[in-house]
Order: structure tokens, then sequence, then C-alpha cells
């Protein structure tokens, strides 16, 4: 876990709601797929949790949707604007379970953590396949993107305006050997029922410290309560309790 001050390089709006911001600074805490950040924003006590979507040398890409009044003054962010961001945190994606062909599901803003998995998997030789799931055509962000890096990826929308209709259970491979998963509750409900695999739930809790002091993330798991912050936020499928 480290402080350190992030320059902003870009901050740009890339579908409804949707931006993807570029930082620039130490990006050496930063190991695994599946990791977030935590931001200081003036005005605001409690700092905005923010999945990694890539790290790239000193450049580190995060992408948010406008959901409240912080995200809503990240958009509004201009080049040069130094952030003050807590790195390597939460415990990241674990690759060695993946076999040769792992499915990776993002839904919304849960997709962006996706992209460097896929992008550390096909570094390994694995064949990946994506589904990312949306509302409606004027949210799809990414897809260019997962399938320049190679990745088979399937898009879905509630109303079918883009890709295929329906959810992401709605467009699953017949074959894959593992999956990886972010995003919403619902989704991951329905994923975890559908799956002929083990895989991995990386979780959206609302978090307060960030770091596992203040205990408003934890959620029940067989072995009892676990910070999603701390000791997550990326729990196997084994683990997880649902609650009523």
């Amino acid at each position: 876990m480290q402080d350190t001050v992030f320059t902003v390089i870009e901050n740009t709006k890339i579908a409804t709601d949707v931006y993807k911001m570029l930082l620039r600074g130490d990006t050496s805490a930063i190991k695994n797929a599946g990791e977030f950040v935590n931001i200081q924003l003036d005005g605001f006590y409690l700092r905005r949790p923010i999945s990694v979507c890539d790290v790239e040398g000193d450049v580190l890409t995060l992408i948010y949707k406008v959901v409240g009044k912080g995200t809503a003054v990240m958009s509004k962010l201009s080049a040069g604007t130094e952030l003050l961001v807590l790195t390597g945190l939460g415990n990241g994606y674990d690759l060695s379970l993946s076999g040769d062909n792992p499915l990776l599901v993002g839904g919304g803003v849960g997709v962006p953590p996706m992209y460097l998995l896929s992008k550390r998997l096909l570094a390994q030789g694995k064949q990946v396949s994506v589904v990312l799931g949306f509302n409606t055509a004027d949210e799809v962000f990414y897809e260019d993107e997962f399938k320049a890096l190679g990745c088979d990826v399937q898009v879905t929308t509630v109303d079918g305006s883009h890709g295929v209709k329906g959810f992401v259970t709605d467009a699953l491979p017949e074959d894959y050997t593992y999956f990886y998963t972010c995003g919403p509750m619902p989704m991951f409900k329905a994923l975890f029922e559908a799956t002929s695999t083990s895989g991995q739930f990386s979780f959206e809790e609302r978090m307060g410290c960030g770091f596992g002091a203040c205990m408003g993330c934890s959620c029940k798991t067989i072995t009892g309560y676990k910070r999603i912050c701390k000791d997550g936020p990326v729990l196997k499928k084994e683990e997880i309790l649902w609650a009523d």
C-alpha cells in the first residue's frame, strides 16, 4: 500500500456517464489485475475507490462512472491536476487457476478490471473469452479494445440495442476452463448459478477507509466475515454465501 501523488494526463467521456482517466505517477505498488486505488478529492472526507483498468510503466488507466457528487467532481478534473492516490489495494485475481481457456465477464463499470486481466492471461498464452454486459448501446465501452488484444468478445445489452439481447448469462460460451468476473450483485448471483466451473468474483462494495480498518465493507463467507477492501475484493466462488 502506497500513497502517491499522480498527475492527470487525460480525462475523457467514453460512454454515457462513463469516463476514462489517465494518470502519471509511481505505479510500482500495483502488482495484480483486480486491484483498486483510492483517490482523495478536495472537499470530500472519504476517498473514491476505483478499479485498475490498466497500468503501463508510470501510466495508470482508470474508468469510472458518474454516480454521485464525488465522481461528478472527478469528471471535471483537467489535465495537470494532481491527485493523492492510495495504490496497491486489494488482493487481485489469481491467474494460476485459469486453465487454458478462461472466461472473463464484466458488467457495466465491472468491465475495466477485465482489461488488465485479459492482457495478463493472454501474455501467458491463454485463449481468452470475454462477455461484456450493459443496459443499452450508449453505455457500451471497450469492446474494440478487448478485440484489439485478441480476445473473443461478446457484448450483451438488456434492450437489445447492441450485440446479444439480454444479460451476460445469455452469451456465455459453451466451453471454458475457469471464469473471472466483476459487476453488480444481481449479475453475480445469476453467474453463480449459470457457470459450470469454479471462478473468482470481484465485489464492488461501498468502502470507507479502503484498507480494512473501518469494517464498513464486510461480507459474509463460509469462513466468516471478510473485508472486501482488505481480504478482497476478489473472492472464490466456493467461499461466497449469498444473503437471502
